[in-house]
């Protein structure tokens, strides 16, 4: 068992060092086990997260590390400023070494008068360590890893973690080394980076120099071939996704496919795309549409870098129509007018790309596409959902020849890395603000506060700023040019002109640039603005596809480009769920899986990008995902309709997971049925099953298919495929895929009772196990329901949906004995899991003995209402990760039966399931905790508030907390 936690650390340490270092079959606290640091995005692993959470609980910390990068410093820039509110304090230092630690690094961390920053300017100092004391202990991390976000998130590390006492041999040799070069090295002033950033800029130039002379390897994105007119020409390769996208479309082409879409998100390269494909193809005449012609132009230019030079190539726009060439670039503005369009005969393109598809709906796109007849036509667009009825998928055969969004594109790093901050907005109002009652000054010293804080990759901003309405935009504006911050407004009333004016400016290099373009709606989509480093959000999150839309203005690389900053603030809104669903890209709208991805936080996100989010904007955003309706039922039909115009039919439950739409079991939980239900009620055309066989899909539906316990799923599949099965063969299969060791005759008898659900006291025909014969079969009754294809169908779709959810939260280690550490279970999932014959739910209540069964299931709704009733008012929580402290029902005492029973039946497998932290209306499900033992030690007898007697028992997890989950149950 884990180590009483009345010993003190230097006991618990020793256990844990005999378990790190001599047997790791010794039981420990694996808190101080010694850990090997790695970044692995398979296994969702990031130094990041350890060095966050070191920083959270230290009381000081050191860093010694050979360089910083201001994509270091932003990724922990906000628990910096949470430390610098506790009055935690820290060293920093750095060195000069090669020049490669960043100025704007060393501006950032001054901004902390609790960090003390100093930098070894002379030798070879390449030293990589943090260390963070924590009350008597010390916690050292040493490896690789130096001060950068890459070394945090994606690249290759290796770092140990040890943990020692402050009086150890290894602590005061760690100190007296960090402390001597501490003293000896120089204090960074403003004064010192002013002089360094000299130096900074000569190496960057000297080492730019190299690369373009071709000593330097250039990116992997580049190869460099000689031509006649100049000395060299970069000629753009495609990255592995493009590759793919390209295999795909030939594969279309060669079945004989006239239609293809690409969907591929902001900054992926989808001109590039198509330019190698047109390439590949070769065309006699080719077509490229847009709606703008700046977008036009910029696609010549992406072509020209491509396509053989014996195409010609030219524009088709209002004021300059080069009709002539063999590849034309245009405006659906310009070509859907008729005086334009019959300028071309019917046949005369061979190919033709659409880009922004998604617009195709509108006639002008509707009446290009009906006139021309080329024998390929490629779509292409970053957000195919649409709700207007319009069927882009229709509109292109189903065809969808490659998707790329916008977490595989991190992933890949085809973009650039941002670093999102999520801040309280200043009021607490909903998306009908009254600006007249607005305090702008305070509004606008918050906004500049908050940009000039997290700043960007370079100091040099050029940001966009996403409003709600005109009138705030035209505001922040004028506030931010009185305040000298050159900034221009532009709307949909501004011309076209004046917003390529506006994009000049802001990426312009020149003394009249200006640092900021406030905008509303306009720059949502089809603009390229390469160079913008921050992007602020101060409108509501109404759509998780214009918030992808808006950030992606700023992803796209751009040469000395390092990051993008974004700046979010969030309101008191009812949609703020909608955030999680855009950052993780989780279409699901399940609420598990949004809390999950929130408390989990960076290590859900690709690559090194990170998320942060102060403490008052998190906890909005859990109350969101608590009280939101995410399961409406005009949601749920458009994403149905969604998913069934993208794939040409009637989706099932599993085309859902399949195209990353969201969670069916959303269906389910709406109709109180069935998925088959559903459907009946948006009245398609499906076939009508007898009022039985409807019983049963919903008796599947609510009690196997929810993926809570993996036998009956797999039994039922194999049966439905073999008709019977050995229970032998069965018993190996749960081994060879889960590792389930526990397949006795309780269990058999449990897996019988819940298919033919007379675990929930009803009775069905389904299936019978033979003790003589040792094998599971199924009824006749049901073989015959069986030979109705659609009644099949259905039955397989939920226990592949039901098969798929429990794979998708498996692993080894979280799976205890039917349960998943940390999932979600309701008093009824409880009972079936542990084998009982019945169903009890309704008289568990807080927890139930079961000596029978060793077992005794313990349900707590960990943050009780204030207005509680004081008979149940118990003080139930957690002293520390491994330790629970709970009270028995009222009405007991220390010789009552089910006290008795707990305190001297060894073999009790006791249950932790902890309720909801907030309460949310889904108070019937709980947090799957471990199994605990009780202290024996800990049994007192007390009084609750209104004189009840009752039983404090401490108990202690034989598996400590995972920290996150921790956090999450005990502070919000």
């Amino acid at each position: 068992m884990i180590l009483n936690t009345g010993q003190n650390y230097e006991t618990q340490l020793l256990g844990s060092l005999k378990t790190g270092f001599i047997d790791y079959s010794f039981l420990s606290r694996e808190d101080y086990w010694p850990e090997i640091l790695v970044n692995n995005p398979d296994r969702q692993l990031k130094v990041l997260t350890t060095i966050e959470r070191e920083l959270r609980s230290c009381d000081e910390f050191f860093f010694s590390v050979a360089f910083v990068t201001r994509s270091g410093v932003a990724v922990l820039i906000d628990i910096f400023q949470e430390l610098l509110r506790k009055g935690v304090k820290g060293k920093i230092l750095v060195s000069q070494y090669l020049n490669f630690t960043e100025p704007e690094a060393l501006k950032a961390l001054l901004k902390f008068s609790n960090i003390e920053l100093k930098i070894v300017t002379k030798g070879g100092y390449h030293a990589k360590g943090y260390m963070f004391k924590q009350g008597e202990k010390y916690n050292f991390i040493i490896g690789s890893s130096n001060f950068t976000s890459t070394a945090f998130a994606t690249n290759k590390e290796w770092n140990l973690k040890v943990s020692t006492t402050e009086d150890s041999y290894l602590t005061k040799r760690m100190l007296e080394e960090f402390q001597e070069e501490f003293g000896k090295a120089t204090i960074v002033t403003p004064e010192f980076i002013r002089k360094y950033e000299g130096v900074y800029k000569e190496r960057k130039y000297i080492s730019r120099a190299k690369e373009e002379d071709g000593i330097r390897e250039v990116e992997t994105f580049y190869k460099i071939e000689p031509e006649d007119e100049i000395p060299y020409k970069i000629i753009p390769e495609p990255n592995f996704m493009q590759e793919e996208a390209l295999k795909s479309l030939e594969n279309l082409r060669l079945r004989g496919e006239k239609k293809a879409l690409i969907i591929s998100a902001t900054g992926t390269g989808k001109t590039y795309l198509s330019a190698f494909h047109v390439q590949r193809v070769k065309p006699k005449r080719f077509l490229f549409l847009v709606h703008r012609e700046n977008i036009a132009r910029a696609a010549l230019k992406s072509f020209e870098k491509i396509i053989d030079r014996e195409k010609s190539m030219g524009v088709y726009l209002g004021n300059k129509r080069e009709g002539d060439r063999d590849y034309i670039f245009s405006t659906i503005q310009t070509l859907s007018r008729d005086e334009h369009l019959t300028k071309f005969h019917p046949e005369h393109f061979d190919y033709i790309v659409i880009d922004e598809t998604h617009r195709a709906g509108a006639n002008s796109y509707q009446k290009i596409m009906e006139y021309f007849k080329p024998k390929f036509l490629l779509g292409m667009t970053a957000t195919p959902e649409r709700t207007d009825g319009y069927n882009i998928f229709q509109s292109f055969d189903y065809n969808i020849a490659y998707e790329i969004r916008l977490q595989q594109a991190l992933q890949e790093e085809m973009l650039s890395p941002f670093h999102y901050y999520g801040v309280k907005d200043i009021y607490a109002g909903d998306e009908n603000v009254n600006f007249e009652s607005l305090n702008w000054a305070e509004r606008v010293r918050q906004i500049m506060e908050k940009a000039q804080f997290y700043g960007c990759d370079d100091g040099n901003i050029r940001g966009l700023v996403f409003c709600s309405k005109i009138e705030e935009c035209e505001i922040l504006s004028k506030k931010f040019n009185e305040n000298d911050i050159r900034s221009i407004s532009l709307s949909g009333k501004n011309s076209e002109a004046e917003r390529k004016e506006a994009i000049e400016l802001l990426e312009s290099d020149e003394k009249n640039r200006i640092k900021y373009i406030f905008t509303v709606d306009i720059f949502n989509e089809g603009i390229d603005i390469p160079k913008v480093n921050q992007i602020i959000m101060i409108r509501p999150t109404q759509s998780a596809i214009i918030f992808v839309q808006q950030l992606g203005r700023g992803l796209r690389k751009s040469e000395g480009k390092e990051y993008l900053t974004v700046i979010d603030f969030i309101g008191n809104y009812k949609n703020n769920y909608m955030i999680p669903v855009a950052l993780f890209g989780d279409n699901s709208y399940n609420k598990d899986t949004l809390r999950n991805l929130m408390v989990k936080g960076n290590r859900m996100i690709p690559g090194s990008s990170t998320i942060s989010f102060d403490e008052i904007s998190k906890k909005e955003i859990f109350q969101a995902i608590d009280r939101g309706k995410l399961d409406g039922k005009k949601d749920l039909i458009r994403d149905y309709e969604l998913l069934k115009f993208k794939i040409g039919k009637i989706p099932s439950m599993m085309d859902f997971i399949e195209h990353g739409s969201r969670d069916p079991y959303n269906y389910i939980n709406y109709s109180k049925s069935s998925y088959y239900e559903f459907l009946k009620g948006v009245k398609e055309e499906i076939k009508t099953l007898d009022e039985h066989k409807q019983k049963l899909l919903k008796l599947f539906s609510l009690n196997i298919g929810n993926g809570k316990r993996i036998h009956e799923i797999l039994l039922m599949k194999n049966l439905l495929k073999n008709k019977c099965l050995k229970a032998e063969e069965f018993s190996k299969i749960l081994y060879s895929r889960y590792g389930i060791t526990e397949f006795d005759d309780e269990t058999i008898n449990s897996i019988v009772r819940n298919l033919n659900f007379d675990f929930i006291r009803e009775s069905h025909e389904i299936l019978s196990y033979s003790e003589e014969e040792e094998d599971f079969y199924l009824r006749d009754n049901f073989m015959i329901y069986l030979e109705d294809d659609e009644f099949k169908n259905q039955i397989l779709d939920i226990l592949n949906y039901g098969e798929y959810t429990f794979n998708k939260k498996y692993s080894r280690e979280k799976y205890m004995e039917g349960f998943l550490l940390y999932e979600k279970y309701s008093r009824k999932d409880v009972c079936r899991i542990m084998n009982w014959e019945l169903n009890e739910e309704g008289t568990v209540n807080g927890y139930k003995v079961r000596e029978e069964k060793n077992s005794c299931p313990i349900f707590v709704n960990y943050h009780k209402p204030q207005d509680i009733n004081p008979n149940i008012a118990y003080e139930d929580g957690f002293l520390d990760r491994h330790t629970f402290k709970w009270m028995s029902r009222s009405q007991r005492n220390l010789k009552s039966k089910d006290i008795v029973a707990i305190k001297n039946n060894k073999n009790f497998q006791l249950e932790g399931e902890f309720g909801n932290p907030i309460d949310d209306g889904e108070s019937a499900d709980f947090y799957y905790m471990g199994d605990m033992v009780p202290q024996q030690e800990s049994f007192k007898q007390r009084e609750m508030s209104n004189g009840a007697p009752v039983v404090e028992i401490t108990y202690t997890l034989k598996q400590a907390v995972q920290e996150e989950i921790y956090e999450y149950i005990t502070t919000l």
